[in-house]
């Protein structure tokens, strides 16, 4: 992508403020972007075929982007069905990890779930992915399970997690 990586390239802690990141719902004109960022992300990534999919076909499915100025930082996308909202996938840029974005987009997307009407969140994540793991036992959710085998790539499983979503909580963070 010509002339669009150079103001990415080298970002480092400090260089966002939280009043910089845009939340905004996922457009069509995202796919291509989203797909970068789950080829850096994912052993597997989704295709922009399911994007679209999701976008224009899944009532269930709400996607949000994460942008800092013009940039598509970060996603994440839920399935919102009665009271529980499932988490299908979350990633940051690559240039953009370990600065706390990735909690501060789970963090959008639990606010947004409660909006929704939503008390209970749940998420699958590798059995061997710690880092995850940590960020989400932080935000609140528990192990309740395994999924054997759930990852096709490698046929690793899969920890089933789950949070309770806090209206009050929820607020604070808007």
């Amino acid at each position: 992508m010509a002339g669009g990586d150079a103001g990415r390239v080298d970002r480092h802690v400090g260089d966002w403020r939280e009043e910089a990141l845009v939340f905004r719902a996922m457009r069509m004109e995202d796919v291509p972007a989203i797909c970068e960022i789950e080829r850096e992300a994912f052993t597997s990534p989704w295709t922009a075929e399911a994007f679209v999919n999701e976008l224009t076909s899944n009532h269930f499915a709400r996607y949000m982007v994460m942008m800092l100025e013009d940039e598509v930082i970060g996603y994440g996308g839920m399935w919102t069905i009665m009271d529980e909202a499932h988490i299908t996938n979350i990633a940051v840029r690559h240039d953009y990890r370990g600065q706390g974005l990735g909690e501060r987009l789970l963090t959008e997307l639990q606010r947004t779930a409660v909006f929704f009407g939503m008390t209970r969140m749940t998420l699958e994540v590798r059995v061997t992915n710690e880092r995850a793991q940590q960020l989400y036992r932080k935000l609140g959710f528990e192990p309740s399970g395994v999924r054997p085998g759930y990852y096709s790539d490698n046929n690793e499983d899969a920890l089933i997690m789950w949070a309770e979503l806090d209206p009050q909580k929820a607020g604070e963070r808007a």
